[in-house]
């Protein structure tokens, strides 16, 4: 038996939302994401737009870009995104070029989500450079996600 189904999809989000009450507190949205590989987390994003003044410091670019700089590779193919936000149709361009095979998400984003959006770049498989859309798993801790943003 694998770390992953040994620990359960809980044990790797509360990480995430660690990550995003880190991010809240600062003043940026509460997401947090980290990439897990063989069961450990290699690499963690925290949302940083607001105090960074860039936009494209979402959490799950951060934990992307950590990722390849950890493996020396852009190709996370053997790897599963943690996020507790569904990832926005920007962050879901960056996760189908980066191969992640499994995103792990707490929250519904129905307006600008890469799944639950008009353009749901993450779940697309009419673009075949892209190759197969990840595995998705929803609602991962979504009471506990509620309860952080509403502290």
């Amino acid at each position: 038996m694998n770390k992953i189904a040994e620990r359960g999809h809980e044990f790797y989000m509360k990480f995430a939302i660690d990550l995003a009450l880190t991010a809240k507190t600062r003043g940026d949205a509460p997401v947090g994401s980290v990439v897990v590989q063989e069961g450990v987390i290699i690499a963690e994003g925290i949302e940083g737009g607001k105090t960074k003044k860039d936009i494209t410091f979402h959490a799950e670019i951060e934990a992307i870009r950590e990722a390849n700089i950890i493996t020396g590779s852009s190709d996370l193919s053997d790897c599963i995104l943690y996020t507790t936000h569904e990832p926005c149709i920007m962050c879901s361009y960056v996760i189908r070029h980066a191969k992640i095979q499994t995103v792990v998400f707490g929250l519904s984003v129905v307006e600008t989500g890469g799944v639950h959006s008009f353009y749901p770049i993450l779940t697309d498989a009419k673009i075949k450079i892209w190759g197969k859309p990840p595995r998705i798993v929803r609602g991962i801790m979504e009471r506990e996600i509620k309860n952080m943003i509403a502290q």
